[in-house]
């Protein structure tokens, strides 16, 4: 089994568990993203020794073709020494090294391979972390605006309660009832202030002050012509004042005659 398929087994496994016991959704997400920070630290971890491996075998290649150049160079100088015996023994060296790095470097070629393969799949997982992160913040908006819209339902459903309205009901009536209270006794304190006789007096000129602004309205709307009402107010005067000379003259004793 591959190191990223045993981790996604034991994400999985750990996701199946808080799942399981039901808790709260944000909580679960959260941890769900600790989970899988902690694989994906423990990945980086195993992918950085994989690298730090491959660099090893190639700096092994590399040390291995130099002792076999080391050698073939010895090889080269027995010769021009006319050591025969010593350049065959030098090359035997040559061929064995130059064999190791052979071998190291067909390991080293797949290593690096496997190693470039981690890499992309390392920033896959941490490609997916993050999605994962900001889909978290999407899950996480929509669960809020579910619980709220169940306490708006839920506030919603108590209002509908006809024991609420009757309260409001009730409470409507009894700040109506202080109301007219409140006005009441603004009028009595109104009749127990002041000249009463005066207040009536001051009736009678209102009611002649409305006469006179109706006169003056059907002037204005084109009944009544022009100086027509004030004449009238005139010949009213007029007649009091010749009734009133009329009842003095009635009340004068009878001259005799000459």
């Amino acid at each position: 089994m591959g190191m990223f398929q045993r981790m996604m087994t034991v994400i999985k496994a750990n996701i199946n568990a808080l799942i399981g016991r039901a808790e709260n959704p944000e909580k679960v997400l959260d941890q769900l993203l600790v989970e899988m920070r902690g694989q994906l630290a423990k990945t980086k971890q195993d992918v950085a020794a994989a690298i730090a491996d491959e660099k090893k075998l190639q700096a092994q290649v590399e040390k291995e073709k130099k002792a076999a150049e080391d050698w073939e160079r010895r090889a080269m100088l027995a010769v021009q020494e006319g050591r025969d015996d010593l350049a065959k023994q030098a090359l035997l060296r040559h061929n064995e090294h130059l064999q190791h790095a052979q071998q190291l470097h067909e390991t080293w070629v797949k290593h690096k391979a496997d190693v470039e393969s981690l890499k992309v799949s390392l920033r896959e997982l941490n490609d997916k972390i993050e999605e994962a992160k900001r889909k978290k913040n999407l899950l996480v908006a929509r669960q809020r605006r579910v619980e709220a819209q169940g306490r708006i339902q839920e506030t919603m459903s108590a209002m509908s309660d006809k024991s609420a309205f009757e309260s409001f009901r009730r409470m409507e009536e009894k700040i109506e009832d202080m109301e007219r209270q409140a006005l009441a006794a603004t009028e009595l304190a109104g009749e127990l202030e002041g000249d009463t006789l005066q207040r009536q007096f001051q009736a009678l000129e209102y009611h002649g002050s409305t006469d006179n602004q109706l006169e003056d309205l059907k002037r204005k709307m084109g009944v009544l012509p022009p100086g027509e009402g004030a004449e009238r107010r005139q010949l009213t005067d007029g007649d009091d004042d010749v009734a009133e000379a009329e009842l003095v003259e009635d009340d004068e004793p009878n001259k005799p005659e000459g």
